[in-house]
């Protein structure tokens, strides 16, 4: 088989918020319709992948997040959660877990977290602004503190999305430049400005404190989402950490790879929030992930449909916010990287070891002996166009501010516990990835 000879990558696919890829801790029966190989049995040797044919080697993986699109499901709660997760069977071709919502109806309802975290979901997620889906309202430091409270006792993370609604300096002239003209992507930028992100951070780790060693929250742990401040927010950070608090960051390919200053006037496409900030916070967000201090990265994949976005008035204001580029992340990262140095073990990483880790996906995150063999086949010296003729799934593709871009590295198989259920556009059979319940 020619793509034999590629670099391989575990897969982790997963989806924050709601629904997360991860591995099931005792799979399906083996089922021929669930690939498109003959085989059914691999053995591992070291970081290599032995078939009947030959060898795959390489080591790596990729793990993805996003957001879910608007309009969806409402915030899981532990009653609906069985209905979910029936609705999965045999209609997916990954793994698929549940992130739940704290928000306040539930965050002094210690018997409802129970519930919710009894039902299976890997952790909780929360907003400290609001989060565009009027079933999930944002939360205070109180009610994080609260989660993490009863989140201890189940040894899951918290995820937040941390920026914090401050007023606007209307008195600077500077932040009333083009006020009017809602094309301007500076319009949008000046509206959720890094203190935002700095503010929340700063309110949160007054609460991390309580995850250090022997603190009241000792056994819970709280993740930053798609942090874009690569200034004071990260400081605080670093500095949370030194102290022992149980605390780790991500970032996202889209702020990494675009900069304010390259976003046309009425392209929101680009639109998201945290905001893209400008070139020399991306220099450093850059910086900082190299140097281990973002802990790695998440797609924040957030879909939608044409009309949500507005290109008709290219009104950033009224647009939604979200970046569609779950199906691009593994070669964005790896393009825009290659001036940074970066190395196809980050890269693995960044991707898959510490988001597994996170997740608590104990058979995840790396090639080795008793894993499940997630992963992804890809040539990283293969260079494309990405546009609406490119093989990966899109859903509305030309929302996607990725689209138009030259990119190397291309995805060319996908396994999932063994089974190659896509290979070169096509897909197995059948949809045999199941849906797995934390424990």
């Amino acid at each position: 088989m020619e793509f034999l000879r590629w670099r391989v990558f575990p897969l982790l696919s997963l989806v924050i918020s709601f629904l997360l890829f991860y591995i099931k801790t005792s799979s399906k029966p083996s089922n021929s319709l669930c690939t498109l190989l003959p085989y059914d049995r691999y053995w591992i040797a070291s970081t290599q992948i032995v078939t009947p044919e030959g060898v795959i080697s390489g080591a790596g993986m990729h793990i993805l997040m996003s957001l879910e699109e608007p309009n969806g499901k409402d915030s899981l709660r532990g009653q609906k959660q069985r209905l979910l997760v029936d609705a999965a069977e045999e209609k997916i071709y990954v793994d698929v877990g549940f992130w739940g919502g704290l928000v306040p109806d539930n965050a002094f309802n210690v018997s409802a977290l129970d519930r919710l975290l009894q039902a299976g979901v890997l952790g909780l997620k929360s907003f400290m602004c609001p989060s565009g889906m009027n079933d999930f309202p944002m939360t205070n430091t109180s009610h994080i503190k609260e989660g993490l409270h009863v989140l201890a006792k189940y040894r899951r993370p918290l995820l937040v999305h941390a920026e914090l609604e401050l007023e606007l300096d209307s008195s600077d002239p500077k932040e009333n430049d083009h006020i009017d003209d809602a094309r301007s992507y500076s319009t949008y930028l000046r509206t959720r400005p890094p203190s935002w992100e700095e503010a929340a951070i700063s309110e949160l780790l007054e609460v991390t404190k309580h995850t250090r060693a022997g603190g009241s929250a000792e056994g819970s742990h709280l993740h930053i989402v798609h942090l874009s401040d690569a200034r004071a927010s990260l400081k605080l950070l670093k500095d949370a950490k030194s102290s022992g608090d149980s605390i780790t960051v991500e970032t996202c390919p889209h702020y990494l790879a675009f900069s304010a200053e390259g976003i046309p006037d009425g392209d929101t496409r680009f639109k998201c929030s945290p905001p893209i900030r400008n070139a020399d916070n991306k220099e450093k967000l850059w910086g900082a992930l190299v140097e281990g201090h973002i802990d790695m990265l998440s797609s924040d994949h957030s879909p939608t449909v044409p009309e949500l976005k507005f290109f008709g008035e290219g009104n950033f204001l009224k647009a939604w916010g979200g970046i569609s580029s779950l199906q691009y992340v593994l070669p964005v990262t790896w393009s825009y990287g290659k001036k940074y140095g970066i190395t196809l073990n980050q890269l693995a990483s960044w991707w898959s070891e510490r988001p597994a880790k996170l997740a608590g996906l104990d058979l995840k995150g790396a090639i080795t002996s008793g894993n499940h063999a997630d992963l992804v086949v890809w040539e990283p010296n293969v260079e494309f166009d990405l546009d609406e003729n490119h093989t990966a799934y899109h859903k509305n593709p030309s929302i996607s501010a990725y689209m138009g871009t030259r990119l190397s590295g291309k995805v060319l198989a996908t396994f999932v516990r063994g089974n190659l259920i896509y290979k070169e556009g096509k897909h197995a059979p059948a949809a045999c990835g199941v849906p797995i319940l934390a424990k």
